[in-house]
């Protein structure tokens, strides 16, 4: 630290000790943490007291040093437990509760001590609080102390005088606070509750943007106009209670200065009452903050950037205590053990890798533990299933007082490297045994190993994409929910629409119309986004002849294509069934159309085509692997601006597209390129800048005629309740809860509606008749899964039916359905869901 400047006797003796001797050890050596809560002690205009380290070594300033008494200076720099023995029972439960993170405070807390050579009895306010050092542990105690004794024997006078002394000894400490308030000290007040004058000195007042002139002279309100908004509310309702309660005021609060800036400070204050225990005055002092906030602030800052730094490193890092315990490690981990930052703070070692793979390490652990660093190389287990080469090196970290606290872990992945350095190895040995005799066989052997990499290369291009694609289609499906939702409306609103009319009650189905529009308009505009490269939509694949299909479009593509274009089509002899859905391949050959016709701008010739191909996956440019075997092939090629490489590589990445904003969405080729995965084919593209562009697709013949599908069974006509039967529908979707609610008033029930579990939970905790609860699993706060479990505490036997616009399966996890539970997926018909309902309802137990 640098020589004292301000003169303080604190400083001094900082300056004057052999640190070195002392646990803390040399100056130089001190931490930054150490160094910012001894500024902040020596500085403070309040009694301090910093306790630092496992020795609990005291640094304090010039105003506790009083309060030292006769112990002052001889217990700078030294260990206060030998410096205080007689407080030990009082300090040591502190302590200990301190250094785990805790804060202790006290309220005119009675101390014996010496001074001058004999006994003083002081009465002090005492606040314990935990210093952390730069890795977040507490390394520290710091300690503030206020002398209460003259407040104490104010309080007790006051108790005893009459109204007309109370007032005359009011302005008498009223002189003595206006007197502290001009040492500027510490931040000071006196509140006469009952005038409700509030007395405090400038730097109080200044603090909360009084003019030190009126300080004496406002009410309380104005001061707290200084608080911060947010806060504001919290301070007044704290002083209140304090007043009501008679406890002790303690809070950290903002204020907002009147340039913007925001202060920090901690105010502790004490409500007294008189005689007859009515609140006279509410005294207190304050603590500017800010300082120390923004140095904490700052040390969040250094942490979240290291953190930020080691995770882009590809090497495993951490660092663990003397433990064993994970106190940092980088997002590495994560690949490694699938387990996060998070996650693995605090677990061991032993926790993390088992108890065989321990027992491999353990000598060198405790080699780190006891300050030798280690280097070594270990077969480790990767969480895919694989054994992993790893080079190890274990750093022992040392603590401030230059004990080892733990030791640093680096992981470097060396398989690649060793698998690489094996197949070289044995290539070389291969060579030298044969390269007198056999040159030639060598040549071959290496065109083969040249190979067998192109060919890993273009697998694992494949493999990447495949998965790419798998992801894109994880996150499009999750829409499901909604959309089912939006069937729904639609569906039931028809249904019902129907059943109205037939009984002559065509008047009455407008909202149902209304609420069918409606969900129909969104729906439209989630399909285009969602199942169509997904390759999760149900496909309706049914026997269908290409050039048929293809002939059927024909007027539809010239009308799409534009005056500017020549269509030719070039239909194959004699080409394949094939066994597929006919929405959907429309749909793909209409967008392959689009994107020709918008490639030729100036015009040019379209050309369609089919014919019968087999593929054995030899030469064809397809993203995954071909299943080889006999497939129609669907072409649509034009001789338009063509693609660059660059752009043909992305040409299926879902979003991407070359058209200007608001013309192409990027979808197109993804969904084609779905659609074909999922009907068990391929798609492939071939395009040159300038010469045009063509895409393939292939789809498997149908050797054998699919047989008709048997006709539907005849509806069954819904079952009516029984007198008196009751449903609680919970559904957060308008349209879906009016079309349920309709249904169930149709067949006879009691129906009670809410459109959260907030608001199904008052009537399924009253005494109502409820013989079913039939509620949405993905509703807004509270999910349908907890409002089932809450209700049952009330009613034990109530039966639960589920509705859930994801997959049905997604909802069979283990243990989502208990007895006396079923579920119906979204889209349902009506007959469905009252045949359910009619089903669990009749259910015995």
């Amino acid at each position: 630290m640098n020589a004292p400047t301000s003169g303080s006797e604190a400083e001094t003796l900082i300056a004057r000790l052999d640190w070195a001797a002392t646990p803390l050890g040399a100056v130089d050596h001190w931490p930054q943490s150490l160094r910012t809560a001894v500024d902040i002690v020596i500085h403070s205009p309040m009694p301090m007291l910093l306790l630092w380290g496992a020795q609990l070594t005291q640094i304090y300033n010039d105003g506790f040093a009083l309060l030292a008494g006769n112990k002052h200076p001889g217990a700078f720099g030294q260990s206060a437990h030998l410096t205080w023995p007689e407080l030990q029972d009082f300090a040591a439960p502190i302590y200990s509760a301190v250094l785990q993170g805790q804060v202790r405070t006290f309220s005119e807390k009675p101390f014996t001590l010496q001074r001058h050579g004999r006994e003083s009895e002081v009465w002090l306010d005492l606040t314990y609080s935990p210093i952390r050092d730069e890795s977040g542990e507490v390394a520290g105690i710091l300690v503030t102390s206020i002398e209460t004794n003259e407040r104490r024997r104010i309080a007790l006078e006051l108790e005893q005088r009459s109204a007309a002394s109370l007032k005359a000894q009011h302005e008498t400490e009223e002189r003595l606070q206006l007197a502290l308030a001009a040492t500027d000290a510490v931040g000071t007040w006196d509140w006469d509750i009952g005038d409700d004058r509030f007395i405090a000195d400038a730097h109080f007042a200044q603090l909360h943007s009084i003019d030190p002139a009126l300080a004496g002279q406002l009410p309380i309100s104005e001061y707290l106009k200084g608080v911060h908004p947010e806060d504001r509310g919290m301070v007044a309702r704290s002083i209140k209670h304090c007043i009501t309660h008679g406890t002790e005021y303690a809070e950290e609060y903002r204020l907002q200065q009147p340039d913007g800036q925001i202060r920090w400070v901690f105010a502790r204050g004490r409500c007294y009452k008189d005689h007859h225990g009515r609140p006279v005055r509410f005294l207190g002092a304050a603590l500017d903050l800010t300082d120390r906030k923004q140095m904490e602030q700052a040390l969040r800052q250094s942490q979240t950037e290291l953190q930020l730094i080691i995770n882009a490193m590809p090497v495993l890092i951490g660092y663990v205590d003397h433990e064993e315990r994970f106190r940092l490690n980088n997002s590495a981990y994560l690949d490694w053990y699938g387990l996060t930052p998070q996650e693995l703070y605090g677990r061991t070692i032993r926790e993390v890798i088992g108890d065989a793979l321990y027992a491999t390490r353990a000598d060198k652990i405790a080699a780190a533990l006891a300050g030798k660093p280690c280097s070594f190389e270990a077969k480790t287990p990767h969480r895919d299933g694989r054994t992993r080469h790893a080079l190890m090196k274990y750093l022992p970290r040392y603590g401030a007082d230059g004990a080892i606290n733990g030791f640093y872990i680096f992981v470097i992945d060396e398989t690649e490297r060793r698998q690489t350095e094996e197949a070289l190895r044995h290539l070389n040995e291969t060579l030298e045994e044969r390269v007198a005799e056999r040159t030639q066989a060598l040549a071959a052997a290496n065109q083969r190993l040249q190979s067998e990499m192109f060919e890993r290369e273009r697998a694992e291009n494949a493999l990447r994409h495949a998965q790419k694609m798998e992801a894109v289609g994880q996150l499009t499906g999750g829409i499901a929910h909604d959309f089912n939702n939006m069937l729904t409306g639609i569906i039931g609103s028809l249904e019902l629409m129907q059943r109205y009319i037939d009984d002559n009650r065509s008047a009455e189905i407008g909202r149902f119309t209304e609420a069918a529009m409606s969900s129909a308009k969104r729906a439209a505009a989630l399909t285009h986004r969602l199942l169509a490269f997904s390759r999760r939509q149900s496909l309706d694949r049914r026997p269908l002849e290409p050039n048929q299909l293809v002939r059927s479009l024909h007027d539809l593509f010239n009308h799409t294509k534009g005056e500017h274009i020549e269509l030719q089509m070039n239909l194959g002899d004699n080409v394949w069934s094939i066994n597929s859905d006919a929405s959907q391949l429309e749909n793909a050959l209409l967008n392959l159309v689009i994107n020709a016709r918008d490639a030729m701008p100036d015009g040019g010739v379209l050309t369609i085509e089919t014919a019968n191909s087999y593929l054995n996956g030899s030469d064809l440019g397809t993203l995954e692997p071909v299943k080889a075997g006999d497939y129609v092939m669907l072409g649509v090629s034009d001789n338009g601006a063509g693609m660059t490489p660059r752009v043909l590589a992305k040409a299926f990445d879902p979003f991407f597209t070359t058209k200007p904003i608001g013309q192409g969405t990027g979808l197109g080729l993804s969904m084609i390129y779905g659609f074909a995965q999922q009907s068990g084919g391929h798609l492939t593209i071939t395009s040159e800048p300038g010469q045009g562009t063509c895409v393939r697709l292939y789809l498997p013949r149908l050797h054998s005629a699919v047989q008709a599908d048997s006709p539907a069974p005849a509806s069954v006509e819904a079952p009516y309740a029984v007198a008196g039967e009751s449903v609680m529908l919970v559904e957060d979707d308008p349209a879906v809860r009016m079309l349920v609610l309709n249904v169930l008033r149709e067949l006879g029930y009691t129906a009670f509606e809410a459109e959260d579990a907030k608001s199904a939970l008052p009537l399924l905790e009253s005494e109502r008749r409820v013989d079913l609860l039939v509620t949405d699993v993905g509703l807004p706060g509270m999910n349908g899964r907890q409002l089932a479990e809450i209700a049952r505490q009330q009613r034990p036997q109530l039966k639960v039916l589920f509705m859930t616009g994801y997959a049905e399966k997604a909802a069979e996890r283990q243990g989502f359905l208990d007895a006396g539970m079923d579920l119906i997926a979204k889209p349902f018909s009506i007959e469905a869901l009252a045949q359910k309902i009619r089903q669990m309802i009749g259910q015995q137990g």
